[in-house]
Protein backbone atom coordinates (compact mmCIF):
# COMPACT_ATOMS: atom_id res chain seq x y z
CA UNK A 1 0.00 0.00 0.00
CA UNK A 2 1.20 3.63 -0.68
CA UNK A 3 -0.09 6.55 0.77
CA UNK A 4 -0.03 9.80 -1.50
CA UNK A 5 -2.01 13.03 -2.80
CA UNK A 6 -4.98 12.19 -4.62
CA UNK A 7 -3.62 12.87 -8.05
CA UNK A 8 -6.93 12.68 -10.56
CA UNK A 9 -10.38 11.49 -11.63
CA UNK A 10 -9.75 7.86 -10.83
CA UNK A 11 -8.87 8.41 -7.09
CA UNK A 12 -11.37 10.90 -6.84
CA UNK A 13 -14.21 8.09 -7.71
CA UNK A 14 -12.26 5.84 -5.27
CA UNK A 15 -12.55 8.12 -2.46
CA UNK A 16 -16.49 9.14 -3.36
CA UNK A 17 -16.61 5.39 -2.99
CA UNK A 18 -14.79 4.61 0.28
CA UNK A 19 -16.70 7.68 1.72
CA UNK A 20 -20.15 5.95 0.51
CA UNK A 21 -19.05 2.65 1.72
CA UNK A 22 -17.75 3.72 4.85
CA UNK A 23 -20.71 5.60 5.90
CA UNK A 24 -22.89 3.03 5.01
CA UNK A 25 -21.09 0.12 7.25
CA UNK A 26 -19.77 2.95 9.84
CA UNK A 27 -22.79 4.63 10.37
CA UNK A 28 -25.52 1.71 9.98
CA UNK A 29 -26.62 1.76 13.73
CA UNK A 30 -26.82 5.97 14.26
CA UNK A 31 -28.57 7.43 11.17
CA UNK A 32 -31.63 6.47 9.32
CA UNK A 33 -31.09 3.85 6.75
CA UNK A 34 -32.73 6.52 3.81
CA UNK A 35 -29.46 8.71 4.48
CA UNK A 36 -27.41 5.34 4.45
CA UNK A 37 -29.21 4.71 0.85
CA UNK A 38 -28.08 8.18 -0.46
CA UNK A 39 -24.42 7.38 -0.26
CA UNK A 40 -23.80 6.13 -3.57
CA UNK A 41 -20.12 3.94 -4.21
CA UNK A 42 -20.87 4.04 -7.62
CA UNK A 43 -20.16 7.84 -8.16
CA UNK A 44 -21.46 10.02 -11.43
CA UNK A 45 -19.48 11.86 -13.37
CA UNK A 46 -20.67 15.27 -11.70
CA UNK A 47 -20.14 14.04 -8.01
CA UNK A 48 -16.41 13.51 -9.55
CA UNK A 49 -15.74 17.14 -10.94
CA UNK A 50 -17.53 18.44 -7.53
CA UNK A 51 -14.91 16.88 -5.56
CA UNK A 52 -12.25 17.77 -7.73
CA UNK A 53 -13.32 21.27 -7.61
CA UNK A 54 -13.86 21.24 -4.06
CA UNK A 55 -10.04 20.84 -3.48
CA UNK A 56 -8.16 22.85 -1.01
CA UNK A 57 -5.60 25.30 -1.97
CA UNK A 58 -4.78 25.10 1.33
CA UNK A 59 -4.83 21.75 2.39
CA UNK A 60 -4.07 17.96 1.30
CA UNK A 61 -6.28 15.03 -0.05
CA UNK A 62 -4.57 11.86 0.66
CA UNK A 63 -5.24 8.09 -1.13
CA UNK A 64 -4.11 4.95 0.21
CA UNK A 65 -3.95 2.92 -2.30
CA UNK A 66 -3.39 -0.69 -3.31
CA UNK A 67 -3.12 -2.64 -6.22
CA UNK A 68 -4.71 0.45 -8.04
CA UNK A 69 -7.34 0.66 -5.98
CA UNK A 70 -8.31 3.21 -3.57
CA UNK A 71 -8.59 2.27 -0.17
CA UNK A 72 -8.75 4.84 1.73
CA UNK A 73 -8.32 8.87 2.31
CA UNK A 74 -7.62 11.55 4.84
CA UNK A 75 -8.69 15.46 4.28
CA UNK A 76 -6.68 18.11 5.82
CA UNK A 77 -7.56 21.56 5.49
CA UNK A 78 -5.71 24.51 6.97
CA UNK A 79 -7.50 27.63 5.18
CA UNK A 80 -10.16 29.72 6.68
CA UNK A 81 -12.47 28.67 4.03
CA UNK A 82 -13.29 25.12 3.97
CA UNK A 83 -12.05 24.33 7.86
CA UNK A 84 -14.95 23.98 10.44
CA UNK A 85 -15.49 27.67 12.60
CA UNK A 86 -13.80 25.51 15.54
CA UNK A 87 -10.34 25.56 13.79
CA UNK A 88 -8.16 28.30 14.84
CA UNK A 89 -5.54 30.14 12.61
CA UNK A 90 -2.73 28.11 13.61
CA UNK A 91 -4.64 24.70 13.29
CA UNK A 92 -5.80 22.30 10.50
CA UNK A 93 -8.63 20.72 10.34
CA UNK A 94 -8.97 16.55 9.51
CA UNK A 95 -12.36 16.91 7.74
CA UNK A 96 -12.46 13.22 7.15
CA UNK A 97 -10.54 9.86 7.26
CA UNK A 98 -12.36 7.00 5.90
CA UNK A 99 -11.03 3.50 5.25
CA UNK A 100 -13.33 0.96 2.81
CA UNK A 101 -15.27 -1.63 5.11
CA UNK A 102 -13.09 -4.39 4.39
CA UNK A 103 -9.70 -3.26 5.46
CA UNK A 104 -10.67 -1.31 9.03
CA UNK A 105 -8.17 -2.53 11.37
CA UNK A 106 -5.05 -2.99 8.76
CA UNK A 107 -3.67 -0.02 9.54
CA UNK A 108 -4.68 2.52 6.55
CA UNK A 109 -6.16 4.67 8.96
CA UNK A 110 -3.44 5.63 11.23
CA UNK A 111 -0.67 5.74 7.76
CA UNK A 112 -2.89 8.40 6.61
CA UNK A 113 -3.00 10.21 9.17
CA UNK A 114 0.66 9.92 9.92
CA UNK A 115 1.00 11.17 6.16
CA UNK A 116 -1.10 13.58 6.96
CA UNK A 117 0.39 15.16 9.79
CA UNK A 118 3.48 14.98 8.38
CA UNK A 119 2.65 17.23 5.18
CA UNK A 120 1.12 20.23 7.71
CA UNK A 121 2.92 23.52 7.45
CA UNK A 122 5.27 24.66 9.95
CA UNK A 123 3.01 27.40 11.03
CA UNK A 124 0.29 24.37 12.34
CA UNK A 125 0.38 24.21 16.24
CA UNK A 126 -2.92 21.60 15.85
CA UNK A 127 -5.18 19.12 14.43
CA UNK A 128 -9.13 19.30 15.26
CA UNK A 129 -11.84 17.49 14.02
CA UNK A 130 -15.13 16.34 14.49
CA UNK A 131 -17.24 13.11 14.73
CA UNK A 132 -20.46 12.20 15.66
CA UNK A 133 -20.70 11.57 19.59
CA UNK A 134 -22.24 7.32 19.57
CA UNK A 135 -19.42 6.71 16.57
CA UNK A 136 -17.25 5.15 19.53
CA UNK A 137 -14.91 3.54 16.96
CA UNK A 138 -13.96 7.00 15.17
CA UNK A 139 -13.71 8.13 19.15
CA UNK A 140 -11.54 5.37 19.86
CA UNK A 141 -9.67 5.52 17.19
CA UNK A 142 -8.84 9.06 17.57
CA UNK A 143 -7.85 8.59 21.08
CA UNK A 144 -5.39 6.18 20.93
CA UNK A 145 -4.03 8.58 18.59
CA UNK A 146 -2.98 11.31 20.49
CA UNK A 147 -6.78 13.36 20.44
CA UNK A 148 -8.53 14.40 23.37
CA UNK A 149 -12.22 15.74 23.42
CA UNK A 150 -12.00 19.83 23.63
CA UNK A 151 -15.66 19.66 22.98
CA UNK A 152 -18.92 19.48 21.49
CA UNK A 153 -21.10 20.74 19.18
CA UNK A 154 -23.76 19.00 16.99
CA UNK A 155 -24.04 18.09 13.13
CA UNK A 156 -27.10 18.26 10.76
CA UNK A 157 -27.67 15.11 8.78
CA UNK A 158 -30.48 15.70 6.62
CA UNK A 159 -32.88 17.76 8.76
CA UNK A 160 -31.69 15.99 11.78
CA UNK A 161 -29.20 17.64 14.74
CA UNK A 162 -26.63 14.91 15.86
CA UNK A 163 -24.25 15.57 19.20
CA UNK A 164 -20.74 15.64 18.11
CA UNK A 165 -17.26 15.56 20.08
CA UNK A 166 -14.56 17.73 18.94
CA UNK A 167 -10.97 16.27 19.19
CA UNK A 168 -7.33 18.38 19.53
CA UNK A 169 -4.12 16.71 18.90
CA UNK A 170 -1.60 19.34 19.85
CA UNK A 171 1.29 19.24 17.68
Amino acid sequence: MIVRSLSDREDARGVLRVNALSWREAYSDLVPEEVLERQDPNPKPADVDRLLQALPEEGVVLVAVEDGSVRGFADFRWDEESTKEFVGPAEAGLRAIYVHPDDWGRGIGTALLAEGLSRLPDRIRAVRLEVLADNERAREFYQSRGFEQTGSDTHDIADTEYPTAIYTRTL
